[in-house]
């Protein structure tokens, strides 16, 4: 028996379920003034890194918390503390990535009326955390230059529903032979304008540059439509 049909019903609707709740999520953050940016990338991209130093870099002048998915363990939650700004970890289990259900349960016990900015890092992944919308203002997809240039390319659909690239580890391009031009031009051709930041958490390199792309338009509006590069 061909249960495929049945399979492809099912997916629509746990699509069109986390659809729902992610609209009354962006309509919560909305109405509470936060900014809220998804960060997703491939294990090992720098992520954990690259956030842990920009909540360093807003805390003093913003009141920032993050969200943390794992499929198990709260490594990453435990580095992030670091920053000294509130970190709550989302453990999935076997879920290849988070989901409006999840990001709602994790709200419990955080004012968001208390706070400027959100981050919520997804699970280490291309593929899943493409299809749901988490109710955030800003999407990030993370590329690290040990990767290759042809991430894009690979993977379209989550450079396709991202708002802005960030190329990490930067430090050690030259090492790695990576190729700056051809990774643009993967980005360019999947995602035309797509504004692309190249920084290292280990130097610094960049993280200005990032910090005040990320406040300028926060300050201005925390409505998607206009937070987004066009």
């Amino acid at each position: 028996m061909n249960t495929e049909p049945r399979l492809v019903e099912v997916r629509r609707n746990v699509l069109k379920e986390n659809d729902h709740l992610a609209r009354g999520l962006r309509e919560r953050f909305r109405k509470a003034r936060v900014r809220v940016i998804s960060l997703v990338s491939s294990p090992g991209s720098g992520k954990t890194a690259f956030l842990e130093k920009t909540l360093t870099m807003l805390r003093d002048s913003y009141r920032v918390a993050a969200l943390v998915g794992d499929l198990a363990t709260d490594n990453d939650a435990m580095r992030l503390a670091r920053s000294q700004v509130p970190v709550k970890q989302i453990t999935t289990g076997t879920v290849c990535h988070l989901e409006a259900a999840m990001i709602d349960r994790a709200l419990a016990g955080l004012n968001l009326a208390e706070l400027d900015f959100l981050f919520i890092e997804n699970v280490g992944n291309l593929v899943c955390p493409s299809s749901y919308d988490l109710g955030e203002d800003l999407r990030l997809v993370l590329l690290s230059v040990t990767e290759g240039e042809d991430k894009p390319l690979k993977y379209p659909t989550i450079f396709n529903s991202a708002d802005v690239a960030v190329l990490t580890k930067i430090d050690l391009a030259a090492v790695v032979e990576f190729d700056d031009a051809a990774a643009n031009r993967n980005i360019q051709a999947i995602r035309p304008g797509m504004q692309v930041f190249r920084v290292s958490a280990k130097t610094g390199e960049g993280l200005d540059k990032w910090s005040s792309f990320l406040t300028s338009r926060a300050d201005r509006t925390n409505d998607r439509e206009t937070m987004r590069i066009p």
